[in-house]
């Protein structure tokens, strides 16, 4: 492999891992939510 390819391995493995890295700490900060605002309605109704 030539050097450029392996610099474009490495940016790519990079940019991958770092933003799985990324999400799963932004998730772990702010994880889904729990309670939504009332206003939905679980009836379902005919068609």
């Amino acid at each position: 492999m030539t050097a450029l390819a392996i610099v474009f391995l490495i940016l790519a493995i990079v940019i991958v891992w770092g933003g799985l890295i990324a999400s799963v700490l932004y998730l772990r900060a702010r994880p889904e939510r729990a309670d939504f605002p009332a206003g939905g309605d679980d009836e379902s109704y005919p068609d």
